[in-house]
């Protein structure tokens, strides 16, 4: 709707649409199944076809109830999860609070020691600058989803007397995604004293969540492999619960038939238990691939369409936000109308 050449508008839209349905088969689905079954099979040894099933049953019975069952159990799973792991986060690294300044200090000697910078230089005269980008590229998306152009989607759909309003509303979660989450994460890994541990099965490193456990495990003992795995179950549910609905609009924008709907839904469902069940490597393949697929026309219309973002944005804060601070009244339906 915001390009003027129409031509080149639906097809940047049918294209976005089209590779949002398939991503979310991806890092919306298949990598969430199979993070969610790799921790209860480290942690307790359940299979994962048993993992794959209860998820697929799950996600089968929430979808087929249609968006409002998503909401009404995303509203319950997001706040309790967020909770859950902020608290048993916080707990860990005051346990080990005087281990924290000497873990920060390993974070930025690991960053920035010769062996380090060595090895970036070395990487980029050998391996080249496009393959550390891709990897850097790859995990910053799937840490908070920044220029993937998913949750837009979520946004478009909330009640706000603002559009820019909405966007600063959005924009907190990659704060909370990377800055909060992920940094406690960091902090209680960097100050547990785990890092570097050798698994001696395989006289490996280890990493992922079996690091993450055994640095929870450090105040919680036994209890830290059920915190881990609760934690990551309900963020990586989560993260298909939404997904979904991010899949299912942009469907609905390329094919508006309801049996068609109906089944994406069941599609979806069946393809977690097939996530649960498959190899690391594979699954993470596809959603690199699909995630930059994805990317490319949402960059492209944010570049072509950045003199009317500013000009939204800075409308918003002179007509809005300067106002509300000096206590006035402010007529919402005329400056949006506008």
């Amino acid at each position: 709707n915001g390009i003027k050449n129409k031509i080149c508008g639906h097809t940047l839209g049918w294209r976005f649409a089209f590779f949002a349905v398939c991503a979310s088969f991806g890092i919306g689905n298949m990598t969430q199944a199979n993070s969610i079954s790799a921790a209860l099979f480290t942690s307790y040894a359940i299979p994962t076809y048993l993992v794959g099933a209860v998820i697929t049953v799950l996600s089968l019975a929430i979808f087929l109830r249609g968006i409002k069952g998503i909401g009404r159990v995303s509203s319950v799973v997001v706040p309790f999860m967020a909770a859950f792991y902020f608290v048993a986060s916080i707990i860990v690294i005051v346990a080990n609070w005087a281990a924290v300044p000497a873990g920060v200090a390993e974070m930025f000697r690991m960053a920035f020691s010769f062996d380090s910078v060595a090895g970036g230089i070395g990487g980029t005269v050998v391996a080249s600058t496009l393959q550390a980008m891709r990897w850097g590229v790859a995990r910053g998306v799937f840490s908070n989803e920044a220029g993937l152009g998913s949750a837009p989607i979520a946004a478009a759909a909330a009640r706000t007397d603002h559009p820019s309003r909405q966007g600063y509303i959005n924009m907190t979660g990659t704060f909370f995604d990377t800055m909060i989450i992920c940094m406690l994460t960091g902090l209680v890994i960097a100050s547990s004293g785990t890092l570097g541990t050798i698994d001696p099965s395989t006289g490996k490193l280890v990493t992922g969540a079996q690091l993450t456990i055994l640095a929870f495990s450090s105040v919680f003992g036994e209890y830290g492999k059920l915190i881990v795995s609760v934690a990551l179950a309900l963020f990586a549910f989560s993260t298909i619960l939404g997904w979904e609905y991010y899949g299912e609009k942009a469907l609905e924008y390329l094919i508006k038939a309801r049996a068609v709907i109906v089944g994406y839904r069941i599609i979806f469902s069946l393809i977690t238990f097939v996530g649960a069940t498959t190899t690391l490597d594979m699954v993470w393949n596809f959603s690199d691939t699909m995630n930059g697929l994805m990317i490319i026309p949402n960059l492209i219309c944010l570049i072509w369409l950045n003199k009317d973002i500013a000009k939204e944005c800075f409308e918003f804060q002179e007509k809005v936000v300067v106002r509300e601070k000096q206590g006035e009244e402010v007529d919402y339906e005329e400056i949006t109308a506008h």
